[in-house]
């Protein structure tokens, strides 16, 4: 998987933070699926890789409950967490006990969902109804 991930990260596209970032999705029929970070002039256009992989997987016709496992590599000395945005993304496909594993070219780590999505927005916060 790493040297998967190596080779992949080459494709990131990110000329304005110079931070590449790949990832991996593996959902649960053991299908993979995969993204790095495209930047754009326009910050706000800038995909990340975890979204790009999620996202492809949806494309593909998964689910919510389908993931299983999400993998994010970076090229820097640290370890780095998703971005609050993918975690929101995260938070909608995966189950709390899907795992997240965190790589470098030197380290690995891993963790659950659980362990990064504390306080989570999600569809029970959309239940409301006005009080007068």
């Amino acid at each position: 998987m790493r040297e998967e991930l190596l080779k992949l990260i080459e494709n990131s596209y990110s000329p304005y933070s110079k931070f590449p970032v790949a990832a991996m999705v593996t959902m649960s029929d053991g299908k993979n699926f995969y993204g790095v970070n495209i930047e754009n002039a326009s910050y706000g256009a800038t995909i990340c890789a975890e979204r790009v992989a999620i996202d492809t997987a949806i494309a593909a016709g998964y689910k919510k409950g389908d993931f299983k496992t999400l993998v994010v590599m970076n090229k820097s000395d640290n370890l780095v967490f998703p971005c609050f945005l993918c975690r929101q993304v995260i938070n909608e496909f995966f189950d709390k006990d899907a795992e997240l594993i965190l790589m470098n070219d030197a380290d690995t780590k891993y963790y659950y969902m659980e362990d990064i999505l504390t306080h989570p927005f999600g569809p029970e916060d959309l239940k409301w109804e006005v009080v007068m």
